[in-house]
């Protein structure tokens, strides 16, 4: 298992894909051996998350510099020392270690996840010494040419790289993994050539462990204050909240909304300079709270704890699912997702029989969205996700599902 994303790099739901994986995989047959950078190439670190992994993983570690600050001077470094990424070192550690660790333990088979995109760069090699079948985890699409006017990624030569990855994914890989069905779909239009057998759905997750037994239901209405929560990143283009900031300003001018019994709190941004700015221009200051990065555990609790889970993503989008959506659904609170209604998000949540459902792009959709939301749940009639439909979304579940794969791309092999 080659992933940049795993302990004790801090944040992200990479890590909790991986760990997860790595910690349920052995109960289905399979033995986990991770590889992954050294501690130094991670600029934030939590030894916390490593734990959960369990004792069964063999982790192996080898150096990676990060381009932007390793070696960087004055701030600048060249270009071409972070293609595909910033950790294209890596890959000269990562690919000894790795073909000693097939020698030492003759696995059978490999996976890899991307982003980051070194991890499929040293896959896509040890694949071609080794010949064993490679699983290519997309857990973010690599290229998106939707909108020709902003193609991602942006820089021409970056697209480049990341076009001839996807080529040898398509050539190379016994199996191509993506969370959502949009993501397969867009893979499907770009690589005609690849059969559809060779595409396999596996959504992300959540774990147990961490949440309060039981759930909050009776809580919700119970504060005078109505507290919203959005936990996790805002990104400036893919989260953009500022049609929610209007629609907040309006009703508290309105008089419906006031810091007495209404409070959204954004938990763990990464973009707190921008939204502050953002609510002083609203005038909303009294109604929003940005809060910092909390352990992990800590974010669940909280997120069990609120009266209300925010969910943002827009319809740019529209072929991913933020994972914290999965651990919104294990919390069992109700849940107010602002989105675009053709996107995946939207169509999960309605499968799960939650209807409370807003357009991000739209300020009156956002008020009315909201409104109708709040008297839902502070009447205790805000749809839920049934614990059979929560369970379906487990990590657990998840590894089972990744489990038959690597059986059958095995067996594949042997035959």
């Amino acid at each position: 298992m080659i992933a940049y994303h795993f302990p004790p790099l801090a944040g992200g739901s990479g890590i909790l894909r991986t760990v997860g994986f790595a910690r349920h995989l052995p109960a289905c047959g399979w033995q986990p051996l991770v590889l992954s950078p050294s501690a130094g190439a991670y600029a934030q670190r939590d030894d916390a998350q490593l734990a959960q992994a369990g004792a069964p993983a063999t982790v192996r570690r080898t150096l990676a510099l990060d381009a932007a600050r390793h070696l960087a001077i004055a701030g600048r470094y060249p270009r071409c020392l972070a293609l595909p990424d910033r950790w294209s070192s890596w890959w000269l550690s990562a690919v000894p270690a790795g073909l000693r660790m097939i020698r030492e333990y003759r696995p059978d088979a490999i996976w890899s996840t991307y982003p980051i995109a070194t991890a499929h760069l040293i896959a896509i090699t040890l694949q071609k010494l080794s010949g064993l079948p490679w699983i290519a985890d997309q857990r973010d699409p690599m290229l998106d040419d939707s909108d020709p006017l902003a193609p991602y990624p942006p820089e021409a030569r970056l697209r480049r790289v990341h076009a001839w990855i996807e080529q040898r994914i398509a050539a190379r890989s016994a199996a191509i993994v993506c969370t959502t069905p949009g993501a397969i779909a867009a893979h499907q239009r770009r690589w005609a050539q690849v059969a559809r057998a060779r595409f396999q759905l596996i959504e992300n997750g959540y774990d147990d462990d961490g949440y309060e037994p039981g759930d909050g239901d009776a809580r919700t209405g119970q504060r005078g204050r109505f507290q919203l929560l959005h936990s996790g990143v805002i990104y400036p283009s893919e989260r953009d909240p500022q049609a929610l900031f209007q629609a907040l300003a309006r009703l508290r001018q309105d008089g419906v909304l006031h810091a007495r019994n209404f409070q959204l709190v954004l938990r763990a941004t990464g973009h707190d300079a921008w939204l502050a700015s953002l609510l002083v221009k609203y005038g909303i200051l009294d109604l929003v709270r940005l809060e910092p990065l909390q352990p992990h555990g800590a974010a669940l609790r909280e997120m069990q704890a609120a009266d209300g889970l925010l969910l943002l993503q827009a319809a740019n989008c529209n072929a991913q699912i933020p994972a914290k959506l999965y651990e919104y659904l294990r919390c069992r609170r109700p849940i107010l997702a602002l989105t675009d209604l053709a996107g995946d998000s939207a169509a999960t949540l309605r499968h799960c029989g939650i209807d409370t459902i807003g357009q991000l792009a739209s300020s009156s959709d956002c008020a009315h969205a909201l409104l109708r939301f709040l008297a839902l749940a502070r009447q205790g009639r805000a749809p839920l996700a049934s614990p059979a439909a929560v369970s379906l979304q487990s990590r657990q579940a998840r590894s089972n599902a990744l489990a038959h794969l690597l059986d059958q791309v095995s067996h594949r092999r042997s035959a």
